[in-house]
């Protein structure tokens, strides 16, 4: 048997608004191992992604 969700998507969306009204300019929220909401809030500019590079398979599945 599954156990019930320690949390909603409102108490999600909850802390995610807090964090946003309390002022910080990147907030990212994520569940760890426990299942605990973590916060992630900061005024740091957000990060750069890579450039993402091409994946040899894609020639096979996309007809390239």
């Amino acid at each position: 048997m599954t156990a019930p969700a320690r949390f909603t998507q409102a108490d999600i969306a909850r802390a995610m608004k807090g964090a946003k009204s309390a002022g910080f300019a990147r907030v990212r929220v994520g569940i760890d191992a426990q299942g605990n909401i973590v916060v992630d809030a900061s005024n740091d500019p957000a990060e750069i992604m890579p450039p993402a590079r091409q994946n040899p398979l894609d020639r096979l599945l996309l007809g390239k």
